[in-house]
């Protein structure tokens, strides 16, 4: 049984809500400690203790969080952005050496995530309805050719995350003219259906789907989901918890889901919790908890789809003011 129940979130940003749920389920069992690169990033001043750490591609990133988990004694260890997933993944074998657990997938999970294309041909394979794809122009010319697929289409990176540099494409000129520039996109047929995101939690000890939540994604900014509505759905619960356990996946998941015309496509999965995870735990998916259970050796019992639901999410603004000496004293890394 692991004791050490002090968890470090690292690459916290603005998730200061849901350092907030972290510090309500870890309150009087240990401390909650977040990282992050900027100084200005809020949720170092929410959690109970936050450092500011190098940027995550930095040859010292590494020893500056092995620093801060002998520092706080630090008995787990979870990212929130997808960059740095498979660097832990990487790491984890040299990190548990420290005696923490390191909350990611296996790295070959990880990598099938962050790798849009080698999360489509999975996908293919499991037979499971998704965005038609295309890594090259060429490809997608023969296909659209052949009257199998058809403007619009969907380009971004194929590794990549937050929505950066994705847009919609109408013709082929434009298409032709963004593939050139940057030989790192992709092309995606267009889905034109309901947005759903599903919010899933496999145990660490068991590895059995413990919790699958589902929103339909009423508004969207940045990527991320702001306005949603909790819903239930039975056959989507089955077809994810397959999926998951297809992909061996472990811990929170984010799943990206569109609904047409009463069928499921599978759009993305982000081994790590969603920025819309805030609906779940509000309808009662208590990640955190089950996090906390884990950590002490116990295995969460299955509770697929025992949420509130038609419950609505409103993102708003709050705002963290601190003076120039605390930004300067209170989270440096010595």
């Amino acid at each position: 049984m692991n004791l050490k129940m002090n968890i470090l979130l690292t690459s916290a940003g603005r998730r200061t809500k849901l350092i907030e749920y972290f510090l309500a389920e870890f309150k009087g069992l240990g401390k909650v400690i977040v990282t992050d690169c900027d100084p200005l990033a809020p949720a170092l001043y929410i959690a109970d203790k936050g450092y500011i750490v190098p940027r995550i591609d930095d040859e010292s990133y590494l020893d500056a969080l092995k620093k801060i988990i002998k520092k706080e004694g630090i008995g787990a260890v979870l990212s929130l952005i997808d960059p740095e997933l498979s660097l832990l993944s990487q790491w984890k074998s040299e990190l548990e050496k420290l005696d923490v657990k390191v909350i990611v997938s296996d790295k070959e999970a990880v990598l099938t995530c962050f790798d849009k294309f080698r999360m489509f041909e999975f996908l293919k394979k499991c037979g499971l309805k998704c965005a038609e794809t295309y890594i090259d122009i060429e490809s997608f010319k023969a296909d659209y050719r052949l009257n199998k697929i058809k403007f619009p289409v969907f380009v971004k990176p194929r590794k990549g995350s937050a929505s950066i540099d994705a847009k919609v494409i109408d013709n082929i000129e434009e298409l032709s003219l963004v593939m050139k520039r940057n030989q790192d996109m992709l092309i995606q047929e267009f889905l034109d259906g309901k947005e759903l995101g599903v919010d899933v939690y496999v145990d660490l000890i068991s590895k059995k789907v413990t919790s699958v939540f589902i929103k339909e994604k009423l508004r969207m900014r940045s990527g991320e989901t702001d306005k949603a509505l909790s819903i239930a759905d039975n056959e989507l619960f089955n077809i994810i918890e397959d999926l998951v356990t297809n992909l061996k996946l472990v811990g929170p998941i984010d799943i990206d889901v569109f609904k047409i015309r009463d069928e499921y496509y599978i759009s993305e999965i982000n081994p790590r919790f969603g920025g819309g995870y805030l609906l779940a735990y509000e309808c009662g998916a208590n990640f955190p908890f089950y996090i906390k259970n884990n950590l002490i050796g116990l295995e969460n019992s299955e509770n697929i789809g025992n949420y509130r639901e038609n419950i609505y999410m409103m993102k708003h603004d709050v705002v963290t003011v601190k003076s120039n000496s605390e930004l300067n004293t209170n989270c440096i890394l010595e």
